[in-house]
């Protein structure tokens, strides 16, 4: 887990596509797998995959994934993450610090994480698949990180 509690990435010079509708919180709710490709600058690689839940909480909804990280080199690792997703769409970190805003259409967001940067990019023009991408930039991380989203029909 990094200093920040996320392990993302993407390239910012792709255009993000946006919805031809905005999305709301309850567009979310309900169950997707997820794929994940990690990049270091380094050259070293990981892959995630596993399963997101986005569960009604009140007003908001609790975002959990958990899945299985491969990092090169070494044996898989099961892996979690949550947050908490408000109705205005800002993600919230487990321990009540704020994170990003998801733009409604998507489009672009950042986190600032002092001393390193992430900014990222949602993209929901193949909705109801969509894919999130960071690029993480500073002294203490530096990767991108692309991952799709598909909706499973329980």
């Amino acid at each position: 887990m990094t200093s920040c509690g996320l392990l993302v990435t993407t390239t910012i010079s792709q255009k993000p596509s946006i919805a031809t509708e905005p999305l709301r919180l309850a567009d979310f709710a309900g169950h997707w797998r997820i794929t994940r490709d990690i990049q270091h600058d380094g050259g070293a690689t990981a892959q995630f995959e596993g399963d997101a839940t986005w569960t009604p909480q009140g007003e908001d909804m609790l975002y959990q994934e958990e899945g299985h990280l491969r990092i090169e080199g070494a044996a898989p690792l099961f892996a979690t993450r949550s947050y908490l997703w408000k109705s205005d769409l800002s993600v919230w970190f487990s321990d009540g610090r704020f994170f990003h805003q998801v733009p409604a259409h998507g489009g672009k967001v950042h986190h600032d994480c002092p001393p390193d940067d992430y900014r990222g990019t949602y993209d929901f023009s193949n909705w109801p698949s969509f894919v999130t991408r960071w690029q993480v930039t500073g002294p203490r991380k530096s990767y991108r990180m692309t991952t799709t989203y598909t909706r499973t029909i329980t």
